[in-house]
């Protein structure tokens, strides 16, 4: 009713006089056109339609960037700059820059992308990245087309040169609410509440062998994750675990199933590109510095610059895998991050701290560390990371000096599309603790082969890939050099029946630990639907600092979708050799989730 009122105020005043179109340009969004009114004020004689445009509202055709977000770019424009849907922009030479310029790469003469508007607002806009010579960056400025101009002068030129009597009726809504009401544009992301993986639960089986066999059951439960964005925030959890809640055998056999599950990784991780803050908690690397292992933990790390980071983090050491593993280890310490440049060219990351680790909360080892990391393209790389310390002597012992701890170098030129040479140099000045039943999986090779290194992968025709690596072990207990080895190959698609081989052997030698080990692996997808991977292999390992042994196992994996959301995944190990003679078997029964198809079907149906 009250609408009704307002409108009739309106128009009775507009009849009169008090209110002029031509000089109310905030109210004639709402304007209907009828018939003019009787009473109208003698005008004086029009101006060109061009002229006139031009001095109501210069044509604006130049629009910054101010956010990137995949293939899309958010500009400082929108309605009110004559922008509609389908708008086509360009992002033009400049030429300012030097000749050979990365930065002026043309997609054509003239011209380094082409985007079209998706969604607008009343100042700004949505643009698609339809093509692009270089990546967008947020210092860049786009622009709209001669035709584009030609266009939008057009529109504004028959919109200012009409006429109309003051009508407002307001039937769907007030359009000053409606305005006050909008937002900027944020079209359907597809990584905003993301959520895909699967849940389930295990049923094991273990038959111990031997003089004393035994069998033991286990229940567990098995999680995947890769959740992005996750309910509208800059939260995402991303990781894959696989524990055990129940055993009914005090006396369950220790088995390599067991020891490979307990090298997962599991983060939920905060990522906003409006917020200088980061954080992530749960088992992870440190993003800046994955020399430091795996942690059980948290991180905190602001931005302070462009590109530059500031940080804390701190947790224990739990993954076996690990050079220094030890449950009853905690770490913690301090870093700072400077990075730059993109993979599609020069890159660059660098990282400082200091840290500390403690053996149940007394203090162990204090370090400082480095990571360097150099890339061009895909052409070449170089890495080096390395840690500085003190550890604490064993009571009764001399102590310490601060000295080299460890040092990772690794050189990777790629020479051909088809032929990748790299060259590595290890040094650890402490035994390690990690568990050795892992030697056969290859988790281990970064340590097993100490010293300097170097080797090739190729490509061969007919899907054959060849990779090996040679070297000298050595390190500074150790009186002699000892020849590493290792040669590989993988086919793919033998004899196109999608299966795909990959068989290796090694030999290693050092001061603290030498053997051989030779694994064979065949795996394939079968219709996207059922997954088949079967690993069998054997090793022999020497070591002063841990029990030799030497075992062949077998292990086979078969999963199998049962329906749109169902699955079963069926595991089967075998283990002979040393203290470790066992079968095992694992059934897993689970749901599977992706909300992808959903939210997919709900952009269209916002946006059709």
């Amino acid at each position: 009713m009250h609408r009704k009122l307002i409108s009739f105020l309106l128009l009775a005043c507009a009849s009169a006089g008090c209110v002029d179109a031509q000089s109310k340009p905030a109210q004639q969004s709402a304007q209907a056109p009828t018939q003019q009114a009787a009473q109208t004020p003698a005008q004086p004689p029009a101006k060109p339609a061009a002229e006139q445009s031009s001095a109501q509202a210069p044509i604006r055709s130049t629009f910054h960037i101010r956010y990137i977000n995949g293939s899309n770019v958010y500009i400082d424009g929108g309605r009110d700059a004559g922008l509609t849907e389908d708008t086509q922009l360009i992002l033009k030479q400049n030429p300012t820059l030097p000749e050979g310029d990365p930065r002026n790469h043309a997609l054509e003469p003239g011209i380094v992308a082409r985007l079209s508007v998706i969604s607008v607002a009343s100042t700004s806009a949505v643009c698609a990245i339809k093509a692009s010579a270089r990546e967008v960056s947020t210092d860049d400025v786009v622009a709209l087309p001669d035709a584009e101009v030609d266009k939008i002068v057009q529109r504004d030129t028959l919109g200012n040169t009409r006429q109309y009597p003051m009508v407002i009726s307001f039937t769907q809504g007030d359009p000053l609410d409606e305005e006050a009401r909008e937002e900027e544009p944020r079209p359907p992301l597809p990584e905003v509440n993301q959520m895909r993986g699967r849940i389930g639960f295990d049923v094991s089986s273990i038959q111990q062998l031997g003089q004393t066999p035994s069998t033991s059951n286990e229940y567990g439960m098995v999680f995947r994750a890769d959740f992005t964005r996750m309910f509208g925030t800059h939260w995402n959890l991303n990781g894959y675990w696989r524990g055990q809640f129940q055993t009914n055998s005090a006396l369950a056999q220790a088995t390599l199933q067991d020891t490979i599950n307990r090298t997962y990784l599991m983060s939920l991780s905060y990522i906003n590109p409006d917020s200088p803050w980061m954080a992530g908690i749960g088992r992870l690397y440190l993003p800046w510095a994955n020399s430091l292992e795996v942690i059980d933990g948290a991180y905190l790390a602001r931005g302070i610059a462009t590109h530059s980071v500031v940080g804390l983090f701190a947790g224990s050491t739990p993954d076996p895998a690990a050079w220094d593993y030890n449950p009853d280890r905690r770490i913690g310490g301090l870093f700072y991050n400077a990075h730059g440049g993109s993979y599609d060219h020069l890159r660059f990351s660098s990282t400082a701290g200091v840290g500390v680790e403690m053996l149940k909360w007394t203090i162990d080892r204090p370090f400082a560390f480095t990571e360097n990391d150099f890339s061009y393209k895909r052409l070449f790389s170089i890495y080096h990371s390395m840690q500085v310390d003190r550890p604490t002597a064993n009571p009764g012992s001399p102590a310490l000096p601060t000295g080299l701890g460890q040092s990772l170098l690794s050189m990777r030129v790629e020479v051909t599309s088809h032929v990748v040479v790299d060259l590595t140099d290890t040094y650890f000045r402490d035994v390690p603790t990690y568990d050795p039943t892992l030697v056969g999986t290859g988790l281990l090779d970064t340590y097993l082969y100490q010293g300097l290194n170097g080797g090739a992968r190729i490509e061969f025709p007919r899907h054959i890939t060849g990779y090996f690596s040679l070297g000298q072990s050595n390190d500074s207990t150790d009186p002699k050099n000892s020849l590493n080895k290792l040669f590989g190959a993988t086919i793919s698609h033998i004899a196109n029946t999608g299966l795909q081989l990959d068989a290796r052997y090694s030999q290693f030698d050092s001061a603290f630990a030498s053997g051989t080990y030779s694994t064979l692996t065949l795996s394939r997808d079968l219709q996207e639907h059922i997954r088949l991977n079967l690993q069998a292999g054997k090793y022999a390992y020497n070591s002063p600092i841990a029990a030799t042994s030497s075992s062949k196992f077998v292990n086979l994996m078969v999963d199998s979708d049962l329906g749109a959301r169902l699955f079963v995944e069926s595991m089967y190990t075998a283990q002979r050799g040393g203290s470790m003679n066992y079968n095992q078997w694992t059934t897993t029964l689970g749901y599977r989730f992706d909300n992808r198809a959903a939210t997919r079907r709900a952009s269209h149906a916002v946006h059709p």
